[in-house]
């Protein structure tokens, strides 16, 4: 799809990718970004305008899909990592993840999908992750929600290509944000650089998008 001039919902825009990749779709040429959070009061990007939206209460997702009704771009970045393991792990934890990575992305979906197929079509992002296939102790959790985000986001391009939605996955590996302040910062990509080869992607139509080396050798090993 054509960035310039995009009107972009990113969730999660107030801190880490999602503020970059607000950033950056003004820099594109965007006509407006609503920079959603569940804070809009800590957005602190220039140019974007603050949007309450917290993926895990669906009612302020309707909110938000009644203001942003000239949206033609969504993008799915709000997320968490509890480092909860599934077979013991707290429940409410788990359920947590499971909120925040899909019910949360399929409620936003569910609520934007009419909103841009009324404006003529567009796109959606979905920021998935390499644990969607890589399931390592202590991320059973999130490993578990990224896997039901990726299906998620197979089925709803497939669902919503009539209505000339196109529906993008991106799976990334750890990058230098604050959730993977624990990370060395060898093992780290940059998020600007994940940033651009997102929106590179989903302006070149692609239904999916691998942002590192080690998230593509992962892809490529899945047969095996």
């Amino acid at each position: 799809m054509d960035l310039t001039n995009a009107v972009a919902v990113v969730t999660g825009a107030n801190r880490g990718l999602g503020r970059i990749l607000a950033a950056q779709l003004l820099e594109r040429g965007a006509a407006k970004v609503y920079a959603a959070a569940r804070r809009p009061e800590s957005v602190d990007l220039p140019g974007a305008q603050p949007l309450y939206l917290d993926v895990t209460k669906p009612e302020s997702i309707r909110q938000a899909a009644a203001i942003a009704q000239d949206a033609t771009l969504l993008i799915n970045n709000a997320g968490i990592s509890t480092h909860t393991n599934v077979t013991d792990g707290d429940l409410d934890t788990i359920r947590l993840e499971m909120e925040t990575h899909f019910f949360g992305p399929l409620g936003t979906i569910r609520a934007f999908a009419p909103v841009l197929a009324a404006n003529g079509g567009g796109g959606i992002l979905n920021v998935l992750s390499v644990l969607s296939w890589v399931h390592p102790l202590n991320y059973g959790a999130y490993a578990s929600a990224k896997a039901a985000e990726w299906a998620l986001t197979n089925a709803a391009r497939a669902e919503l290509a009539d209505k000339n939605i196109q529906v993008t996955a991106l799976h990334v590996g750890y990058m230098d944000t604050e959730m993977a302040d624990y990370v060395a910062p060898e093992n780290k990509t940059d998020p600007a650089v994940v940033a651009k080869i997102a929106l590179d992607g989903l302006a070149a139509g692609l239904p999916e998008v691998l942002a590192d080396e080690f998230t593509r050798a992962v892809k490529a090993g899945l047969a095996g």
